[in-house]
């Protein structure tokens, strides 16, 4: 008969005592365990530098329901587009909508109104109209980036062409400064 390599060593042969003894370990872990628990988990944002509280996240207002100021007589005001940023650097969000009569046929002009909620209700309210549907203009491509609101506007050199065809083209962008909305117009925009 072949002799093993490895001698027995005497702790190999498990007595009730280890039992006793694991079983009181794994006891003692699990009491710390329970006793040591993390912070518990919140949905806001732990405070940032210098102290302050981390902002709420809140939706952006919703333009449907708003009283626009429009005229649309026995027809009612359409938002066709709409597009959601910090605008005033708040750190709440604000809705820009292109709102324009649901007229049967025809190219009605566009309004473009700023939102925000009201601090009392939270309701969305309208705060800036950056574009009066009086101007005469049609919004084609829209977005709001980096705080700013960028717009195509169609538009009519003179009352004399017919609003069928916006013989105007200008690219423009509106930024939150100084407590207004300044209009300006972007790098490498063009006018036909």
């Amino acid at each position: 008969m072949q002799q093993p390599a490895v001698p027995e060593l005497a702790h190999t042969h498990t007595r009730p005592i280890h039992w006793v003894a694991t079983a009181t370990a794994v006891a003692g872990v699990v009491a710390l365990s329970s006793v040591l628990q993390p912070n518990p988990a919140t949905a806001a944002q732990a405070a940032g530098p210098g102290n302050k509280p981390a902002p709420a996240v809140t939706a952006p207002p919703d333009p449907s329901g708003v009283d626009f100021p429009i005229e649309c007589g026995p027809v009612k005001a359409l938002v066709v587009k709409k597009a959601s940023g910090d605008l005033d650097g708040d750190g709440k969000p604000e809705t820009v909508a292109v709102v324009h009569c649901d007229a049967p046929m025809g190219t009605p002009p566009d309004g473009v109104y700023v939102l925000t909620r009201a601090a009392d209700t939270g309701a969305p309210r309208v705060v800036a109209t950056l574009v009066a549907p009086k101007e005469r203009r049609t919004v084609t491509d829209f977005a709001v980036r980096d705080g700013a609101v960028l717009a195509t506007l169609l538009g009519y050199s003179t009352s004399d062409v017919p609003s069928c065809c916006p013989d105007t083209k200008d690219n423009v962008k509106w930024q939150w400064k100084n407590g207004a909305f300044v209009r300006s117009t972007p790098r490498g925009a063009h006018t036909v």
